[in-house]
């Protein structure tokens, strides 16, 4: 860790002013004087996540040897252990194989050179103003050798990937619009052309790093303490503590207020529990016709662009943010205000598993494998528990969750009735997953909070891997598509 040095002369009016503000423990006070010069940071925030209490998550590696045992392995492969993989530990199983996937599509073999990769990062994780991932994507493209004027911006990059950015800004925003002649303008551009392989590449990096800023911002991850953002030289403003106990995190910041149970509170797992009920006797009983289906999720379709992402001003992307990406202003809001429509994809036509599993794995391999297997865990990742409650079938509450979001996709399943969503899915959790898919960077902690409130942080980490991953896979679905029209 580097350390800056305060000048000379101001070294000692400044222990003065801080020994007299704060209390100081006699072993700190010792060293002041003996290493005078030297600032040493401390962290901005309290624990991996703004909005998970830190005992809550740093207590998982300690119970469980499995979570120990990835977090070793991912420290070995790095060098650092992510915030992001501390929160993801309470699911150990889900951790392992993003893991996998990601040191895979990162550092492995594969058609993208290394710089070119970190670089692809970069430019998805800006386009939500996810400033955590692209600092670590910065280091990253550095330290394999990437070209520091590129980091001036888009347009220092070679026209191969400033070519690739009407593709991340679709597909981060729109999807449905891609079409397989934004695939041929990269396949088709002479010197600057793109392979098939590397084209499935990209876009399974910008997918993945498109949805991981939605989970960075929807479980509130902060930034390790050596990155930007992640420290500070201020002196901590609690003086019945010494620097050092805050430095360490044993202030009085660190400690979380238990949530009272209000009125409207109390009782929502078993409301909850109560209409999955209703809901599979429903099911036993009758069956929708196939028309009274397609209504159903045309209305809920439509219903989901009228939910308010968010009551904030416009969020404005900083220059060191925005110079990675063209066309700040483009994003989901756009479409919702202009009265367009997201136009029925229907996942019998061209799905993941029959047809996109297959056209990544043929170009680049074991890809298409690592990702189902990613998809898999988190849609069925279960501890059969809600809240408080033990022996509890879950699968209905997770499907819902799922095809809500491939919903707002426009994406439809003929065998599902999403008339089970509003039943499943209230207003505030509506919400919170719309704004963490499409505005993630709009993510508040009182957002958070507002749903599920009886439920555990590990069960909203849960719902965020379920977010994370369907986003990342209604991405996918119309690029592949796309690329899919162009070959045939």
């Amino acid at each position: 860790m580097r350390h800056a040095v305060a000048p000379a002369q101001n070294v000692e009016n400044n222990s003065i002013a801080v020994t007299e503000l704060f209390k100081i423990c006699n072993h700190c006070e010792r060293l002041s004087k003996k290493d005078l010069g030297v600032r040493i940071p401390r962290p901005l925030g309290n624990g991996p996540s703004r909005f998970i209490p830190e005992k809550e998550i740093l207590q998982v590696s300690k119970v469980d040897s499995r979570t120990q045992s990835i977090f070793e392995d991912a420290f070995a492969a790095l060098g650092r252990l992510e915030n992001i993989s501390l929160v993801m530990g309470f699911h150990p199983q889900y951790l392992e194989s993003f893991l996998r996937t990601q040191h895979y599509l990162l550092q492995m073999d594969g058609p993208l050179p290394l710089h070119y990769r970190h670089y692809i990062g970069i430019m998805a994780a800006a386009r939500h103003q996810c400033s955590y991932l692209v600092n670590l994507h910065v280091n990253d493209f550095l330290q394999v050798g990437g070209d520091a004027k590129w980091l001036n911006g888009l347009g220092e990059a070679p026209q191969k990937l400033q070519q690739l950015g009407e593709l991340n800004k679709i597909l981060a925003h729109r999807p449905w619009l891609i079409t397989k002649e934004h695939m041929e303008a990269l396949l088709k551009a002479e010197e600057h052309s793109w392979s098939l392989a590397e084209l499935i590449h990209a876009v399974v990096l910008l997918t993945h790093y498109h949805s991981l800023a939605s989970f960075t911002f929807g479980c509130g991850i902060t930034p390790e303490i050596h990155c930007d953002g992640g420290h500070t030289f201020r002196p901590p403003s609690l003086s019945q503590y010494c620097v050092c106990d805050i430095a360490n995190g044993n202030g009085h910041a660190n400690q979380h207020d238990d949530q009272l149970c209000d009125q409207d509170m109390c009782g929502e797992v078993e409301v909850l529990m109560e209409r999955m009920k209703q809901l599979q006797e429903c099911r036993d009983d009758e069956e929708a016709s196939q028309e009274e289906m397609a209504t159903r999720f045309e209305r809920e379709k439509t219903e989901s662009m009228l939910v308010v992402t968010s009551e904030d001003e416009e969020c404005v992307p900083s220059r060191d943010i925005s110079r990675h990406f063209e066309d700040p202003s483009y994003g989901y809001k756009d479409f919702s205000r202009r009265g367009e429509h997201v136009p029925t994809f229907r996942a019998q036509d061209y799905s993941w598993e029959d047809h996109g599993y297959s056209l990544v794995n043929r170009l680049y391999p074991d890809v298409g494998q690592m990702l189902d297997e990613k998809f898999q865990m988190a849609y069925n990742l279960t501890y059969n528990t809600m809240a408080t409650h033990k022996d509890v079938d879950t699968s209905m509450l997770r499907r819902a969750i799922w095809n809500y979001i491939h919903c707002m996709f426009g994406i439809r399943y003929d065998d599902y009735d999403y008339g089970e969503i509003n039943q499943l899915l209230d207003r505030s959790f509506k919400i919170y997953i719309k704004t963490m898919v499409c505005s993630p960077e709009k993510t508040t902690k009182r957002m958070y909070e507002s749903f599920w409130r009886q439920f555990q942080h590990s069960e909203k980490v849960h719902v965020n891997l379920l977010l994370m991953e369907a986003r990342m896979q209604a991405e996918l679905l119309y690029a592949l598509r796309a690329i899919t029209r162009y070959m045939t």
